[in-house]
């Protein structure tokens, strides 16, 4: 008796462990809803929709995924959302129109791309105040972190520059020449190449961020689909440095490109206007947001297919998954 009631109370620990292992949740920025759309990711529904402020649309998970940040950009600042009670818990300076940023590996800095005024914000989030300001080329959006928190890159969108700079002096050390309409920039995990999406170019620049070349452009080729709709946005890169996924904007796909030769493995079709991507913390799956057709796109990674498409809100823009 004894051991089969072990034997029980150690399949119902398993149990839990797995249940608990797989209880994720995805947060998702309706910009034109001005809302945050709950999704669980077990029952594949939106549980909660929370209203913020105007026009919600980069968002990013504290390190102690408690709260999620969040760029109300035409409300000029970034609000900060308590998981727990979903609620708004205080607001912090960005400078104008905040469209994208990014967290340093520490939890403390968030570096805010500012479209409006040409400048990258460099804010404090302990202290809630303004550190400094970068002044970059004009309509910055993209912004990628280092892992190692020395290097950030922000794009500019009209200028078509990946700008460099060095985190420790605030300064541009570099700016990098990609093709039009650079809109993200994304590190490998081992911090030696920064991809860069340019959505009107309809390229993907890989750059070596030590010697600040571009060493490889990615292009796409989708049967069926005229050429100036496949636009490339979001990208996101397995834990392994494998695998990449870039969303392809108005083309409704989601590229796979082999990491180590660039090559184009496969096209996932997806919702409309897809545009931010956003893996799970165990990267079994990627979510995608597809803005013209107000749902998300649920990947399996490692199968390659989408298996779920889930209603949100009006115009998803970005996506967190704690």
């Amino acid at each position: 008796m004894r051991w089969t009631g072990t034997l029980v109370c150690v399949a119902l620990l398993t149990s839990v462990a797995a249940g608990s292992a797989q209880a994720f949740t995805a947060y998702v920025s309706n910009e034109k809803g001005n809302s945050i759309s709950v999704v669980d990711l077990d029952k594949m529904e939106v549980t909660a929709t929370v209203t913020v402020g105007e026009r919600p649309r980069g968002i990013t998970l504290s390190h102690d995924k408690k709260q999620l940040y969040i760029c109300t950009s035409d409300a000029d600042h970034i609000e900060v959302l308590d998981l727990d009670t979903l609620k708004v818990v205080t607001t912090l300076p960005s400078g104008p129109d905040p469209e994208l940023f990014t967290l340093s590996p520490d939890g403390k800095t968030l570096y805010v791309a500012n479209e409006d005024n040409n400048m990258v914000t460099v804010l404090d989030v302990d202290q809630g105040s303004v550190a400094s300001e970068i002044p970059v080329g004009t309509e910055p959006e993209g912004m990628g972190v280092s892992p190692d928190g020395k290097w950030l890159v922000n794009t500019s969108e009209t200028t078509s520059m990946a700008h460099f700079i060095d985190t420790a002096t605030h300064e541009v050390v570099d700016s990098v020449l990609v093709d039009t309409r650079p809109r993200f920039a994304k590190f490998t995990p081992d911090g030696k190449f920064v991809w860069v999406s340019s959505e009107v170019g309809g390229t993907v620049s890989i750059i070596d961020a030590a010697t600040r070349k571009i060493v490889h452009k990615v292009t796409f080729e989708i049967a069926g689909v005229r050429k100036e709709t496949i636009q490339p946005v979001g990208i996101a890169i397995t834990d392994d440095g494998k695998t990449a996924f870039v969303a392809l904007g108005p083309a409704n796909r989601v590229a796979v490109v082999d990491v180590a030769s660039y090559k184009v493995e496969k096209y996932l079709l997806v919702g409309q206007r897809v545009w931010q991507l956003a893996f799970t913390p165990d990267n079994k799956l990627l979510l995608s947001t597809n803005g013209e057709s107000n749902d998300i796109s649920v990947i399996d990674v490692a199968d390659r297919k989408v298996t779920k498409s889930i209603t949100v809100g009006e115009l998803p823009w970005g996506v967190a998954i704690r």
